[in-house]
């Protein structure tokens, strides 16, 4: 599984990197749809179509829509705060489950959960490449979501006994879920003494990274 990780990685790094980086605007904006169009092509699979036509329909319906938004972006502020109140009552069907499956059990719900997921992501992407040193903020989400994967792995590998959400993921442990966020936090301070932040930013730093951890 590592080994395969590690490949996987590798292989993607440079693609990612070089969309992220080197390109702009609309082309910028074409790169992460094909990256969310391929997640629509993966989610409606999860979602329940197993039949690679519907699966592949799904994908261009992701497509077409983002193609709207894009046309419109005076809508990016309403589809980012609808994804946060999204986000929001996730964290209570993620503690309620497994009853809470009774609020997603329907194909047609499952689907629109994907859609709060995929287009929220691909518009926040584009905010932040717009913002003063977009790449170094999409470079930092990156690397913090990279560091917690990395060090929740380990250390729940090496140390993990308490389960985090049995019903949820049972690999999961509180051992790793500490392991990730100790190594983002130890990422972001590190930054932050290199770039001489005062104790404010680094205060504000600190919570930031442990918030997109968690």
């Amino acid at each position: 599984m590592l080994k395969q990780r590690i490949i996987t990685a590798l292989c993607l790094l440079p693609i990612a990197l070089g969309g992220f980086f080197l390109l702009q605007g609309g082309w910028f904006a074409l790169f992460i749809a094909a990256i969310v169009c391929l997640g629509g092509w993966e989610w409606a699979r999860l979602a329940g179509l197993e039949a690679q036509p519907l699966r592949i329909g799904y994908a261009a319906g992701v497509a077409l829509l983002l193609l709207g938004l894009y046309q419109l972006p005076q809508l990016a502020g309403a589809l980012l705060a609808l994804a946060v109140l999204w986000w929001l009552a996730a964290i209570g069907l993620v503690l309620g489950y497994p009853s809470s499956s009774r609020a997603w059990r329907a194909l047609p719900v499952r689907l629109l959960l994907g859609l709060l997921i995929l287009l929220p992501a691909w518009q926040g992407l584009l905010l932040l490449k717009q913002w003063p040193q977009g790449n170094s903020l999409i470079l930092a989400v990156m690397l913090l979501v990279w560091c917690a994967d990395i060090g929740a792995y380990f250390s729940g590998k090496r140390f993990g006994r308490r389960k985090l959400a049995v019903q949820v993921s049972p690999g999961k442990s509180w051992e790793g879920l500490y392991g990730g966020l100790a190594a983002s936090l130890t990422l972001t301070l590190l930054v932050g003494l290199y770039r001489d932040w005062d104790a404010r930013e680094l205060v504000v730093a600190l919570l930031g990274a442990a918030l997109v951890v968690l």
